[in-house]
């Protein structure tokens, strides 16, 4: 590369160069700006842009707050005789007002007006009023006009109530309780079959659900006539695998038990020897050797 190839890149126009110092000036007075220009402002823009943004979410947010104090609960039509100690607590009543109602129910006495509910609780004519028109009593207590005789000779009569036996009942019989629904009627059900029939009403303790005043009403409405035809199982020769198959045996280790006790023991005879079985549900033993075979 020779020398005035060289020079040639270092000519410039007179244009050239006064563009040369126009941009260096520029440089200049922009870096001068840089390092002593004060730029608060443009925080400050970031700042409101930011705070908007929060005010925006703020009123979401109050938003939400309004719609969490204007939710009320929805209650549903209910029996004030059958108010548990959480549901006390929900409509707002306190622990002496729940447990005076609860003290009175346990004299087997009914309460069959928003008036008398409040005699028995004390609560509030406020309370009261809120909680009142979702009281739901039975129709011989809100229609008492409609279950009255209408001549001294039927008064003086008892209807006569028809008892069911509990192995022949249906779904809808049993719906006719006061107290069972779909739910429970078939949980009764299920526990028949499972059985292969009910051999006693105290059975009806076993079924998870039953109050004890519902329990009361099917006694009332339903008995054992006739001991249903049950396969039994042979205690002393069934394996654990065929124990645990039927209800009362259903834990393993209560089936692993009686096929210990057999084999240290000998031949089980009796509810004697049931109930010296490790684990073996004393309370539940003139029920459960109805189902067994010696």
């Amino acid at each position: 590369m020779t020398s005035n190839t060289l020079k040639s890149y270092f000519k410039y126009t007179s244009s050239q160069r006064n563009g040369i110092f126009l941009l260096l000036f520029l440089i200049i007075v922009f870096q001068l700006v840089y390092f002593f220009g004060d730029f608060k402002w443009l925080q400050i823009i970031e700042n409101n842009k930011e705070k908007q943004q929060w005010l925006s979410l703020q009123s979401q947010i109050d938003e939400a707050k309004q719609e969490k104090q204007d939710y009320t609960p929805k209650i549903y039509p209910f029996n004030p005789n059958f108010i548990t100690d959480f549901k006390g607590y929900k409509l707002g009543m306190s622990t002496q007002e729940i447990d005076r109602l609860l003290e009175f129910r346990k004299t087997n006495k009914y309460v069959n007006s928003a008036q008398e509910f409040q005699a028995v609780t004390k609560v509030s004519d406020s309370l009261l009023n809120s909680i009142s028109p979702y009281f739901k009593f039975p129709d011989w207590v809100t229609n008492k006009k409609e279950f009255k005789s209408f001549s001294k000779q039927n008064f003086d009569k008892k209807e006569k109530t028809v008892v069911l036996d509990i192995n022949q009942a249906t779904k809808e019989d049993l719906k006719k309780v006061y107290g069972i629904g779909d739910g429970l009627s078939d949980r009764i059900l299920n526990e028949k079959e499972k059985l292969g029939g009910f051999v006693t009403m105290n059975q009806m303790n076993d079924v998870w659900g039953l109050s004890s005043e519902v329990i009361v009403k099917l006694n009332e409405q339903f008995k054992i006539t006739t001991l249903p035809n049950i396969k039994k199982i042979n205690i002393n020769s069934a394996s654990i695998k065929e124990l645990m198959q039927f209800p009362y045996f259903s834990k393993y280790q209560l089936a692993k038990s009686i096929v210990t006790y057999r084999s240290m023991n000998g031949e089980i005879k009796s509810t004697e020897d049931l109930i010296k079985i490790k684990d073996f549900p004393v309370e539940k033993a003139n029920t459960i050797v109805l189902y067994l075979e010696f």
